[in-house]
């Protein structure tokens, strides 16, 4: 498993890079399939739970959320979702298939408003001055924490972090992933102009949340019965479970970038 999680990785990091450095309309387009892709598992994934989310309702919500941004017109985003709340509920109200109408509504916004209105803050990072560099500090704080925290905790893993959810995840992992955090973002910032103390800032800061983005998944996946949100990526899993700790990360990032920084 390993081995392929390596080869996976492998091949999948060019790529990433490339739509990473050429930024502009590349760079939203793939942030678009991330964010649609995410979403059309978790409601996947509700569906074998006998859920009726709305595949449209949801595309929207995805849409709107990162468009506000792409557009930089974030104003637009509460009156679109202001509408989108209540045409979801005029269409709620004509499923008569639906034997839980209230819950359907609400995942298909919660799922949905999660994933686009997180990803689209993706695309608002690569919009900042030196876009990139806050792309690659954001990726690669999340990779070294999970990275980090994955084989610490194999190695050395013994006491529970929270077992009701992920019975794997210890926390000697969790402290393994502190400091592929600040690893990977003092790696960003030897090659970029963010400087080593944000940098570091950054790595603390994504590594504290990183292991609840990767539980907020799993709970999704243990609640819908199912080990991987998809089989998209051999050794992976599916989009969601590849992007669960990068939700946290880039929302975290865009923030610090333009608040502190």
């Amino acid at each position: 498993m390993t081995k392929t999680r390596l080869i996976t990785a492998l091949i999948l990091l060019p790529v990433v890079a490339i739509f990473v450095q050429l930024g502009g309309i590349i760079f939203f387009v793939g942030t678009l399939f991330i964010a649609l892709t995410a979403m059309w598992e978790f409601l996947r994934m509700m569906r074998l739970r006998g859920h009726h989310p709305n595949l449209p309702i949801a595309v929207l919500v995805v849409l709107v959320g990162i468009f506000s941004l792409y557009l930089q017109r974030e104003s637009l985003l509460v009156p679109a979702l202001a509408f989108l709340f209540m045409a979801s509920l005029i269409w709620q109200l004509f499923q008569a298939q639906s034997d839980a109408p209230v819950v359907d509504w609400a995942i298909t916004l919660a799922g949905a408003g999660y994933i686009g209105v997180g990803l689209a803050h993706l695309w608002g990072l690569r919009l900042l001055d030196n876009g990139a560099a806050w792309v690659w500090v954001a990726l690669f704080s999340t990779w070294g924490a999970d990275t980090f925290a994955y084989f610490v905790g194999r190695t050395f893993g013994k006491h529970k972090f929270f077992p009701r959810l992920s019975p794997k995840k210890t926390w000697e992992g969790v402290m393994g992933g502190f400091l592929g955090g600040i690893v990977g973002g003092v790696l960003v910032s030897l090659f970029t102009i963010i400087s080593i103390p944000h940098a570091v800032a950054i790595g603390i800061i994504v590594a504290l949340l990183d292991p609840f983005g990767d539980l907020s998944i799993s709970m999704m996946k243990r609640y819908a019965g199912v080990k991987d949100s998809s089989h998209l990526f051999p050794g992976h899993g599916g989009m969601l479970d590849r992007t669960d700790s990068v939700f946290f990360a880039v929302v975290l990032v865009y923030y610090y970038a333009i608040w502190i920084v």
